[in-house]
């Protein structure tokens, strides 16, 4: 594993609201988003897949990371969502994460689960 990524993810909070491909208990991991190939070109491809869903804005991007906010439609609560290429492992590691309350009611790992399925189909 990459250490630079270990480095720019934060680690979830006790609360179920949160989910990381790097989180070291199953409560809160989900699995990274793979990728082979130009890893420059899987960081634009996954920006394009989370601008097309609903409610979604890529607020930040630089060459081997990107931020993201999810805004909920009834409530406008905030989840962000911090995604880092790690080009050795030919992994994007993923963290999702409630900016308020205590439980997310599973919507941070749907969320990162739709992204990942919606990765592995785009062109």
């Amino acid at each position: 594993m990459n250490p630079a990524a270990t480095k720019r993810l934060a680690p979830c909070p006790s609360s179920p609201n949160c989910v990381s491909s790097l989180a070291p208990d199953d409560a809160h991991r989900v699995d990274p988003i793979r990728f082979t190939g130009d890893p420059a070109a899987a960081l634009a491809k996954l920006r394009a897949v989370i601008e097309a869903m609903p409610r979604a804005a890529v607020t930040r991007s630089d060459g081997d990371s990107l931020h993201a906010e999810f805004t909920s439609w009834l409530l406008r609560f905030v989840d962000d969502i911090d995604a880092v290429v790690d080009p050795d492992a030919g992994v994007i590691h993923v963290r999702s994460a409630s900016r308020v309350g205590y439980s997310d009611l599973g919507v941070n790992r749907k969320r990162v689960d739709a992204i990942r399925a919606a990765f592995a189909s785009a062109r």
